[in-house]
């Protein structure tokens, strides 16, 4: 073996880069516990699309980025309250029109994640912080030239 066969070379592993992005990562329990509601629910979540996830981990468990979830003041950005206080988390609501426009332009669901946390030259950030800042308008437009 040489020398350059030993050095580890960066990981072509799709996965690994949305680990790398993503950071945090809740399973359905999880979800349910941080949304105050029970896995049921959860799972509803996910079926009505509001977040979407995939299989990670060692052993495989379905799991979505804490990410999907603000405090619930801010699920509506451009409708911000004030502070309740009580630490409730909810979706963050553009987040489910944003995953319909992807879904349409023929991304799956781990695309659509890498695609939400990945910076994006044109935004100045990733579409999920400029979602959370209100920008929806903004990424829906550069999600839907992605058709």
């Amino acid at each position: 073996m040489t020398d350059h066969d030993a050095t580890a070379e960066p990981s072509t592993d799709p996965s690994a880069e949305i680990d790398a992005l993503v950071g945090e990562w809740l399973t359905l329990p999880d979800l349910a516990e941080a949304l105050g509601t029970d896995v049921g629910k959860a799972r509803r979540i996910l079926q009505d699309r509001r977040v979407v996830g995939m299989r990670r981990g060692e052993r495989a468990t379905f799991q979505v980025p804490a990410r999907f979830l603000v405090p619930l003041h801010l699920i509506e950005p451009a409708n911000a309250r004030q502070p309740s206080g009580d630490g409730r988390l909810g979706v963050l609501m553009s987040l489910q029109g944003t995953i319909a426009v992807l879904t349409d332009a023929g991304f799956r669901d781990d695309e659509i994640i890498g695609w939400l946390f990945r910076p994006d030259e044109e935004l100045g950030e990733s579409p999920i912080d400029a979602l959370a800042a209100g920008r929806k308008s903004h990424v829906r437009r550069i999600a839907q030239s992605l058709a």
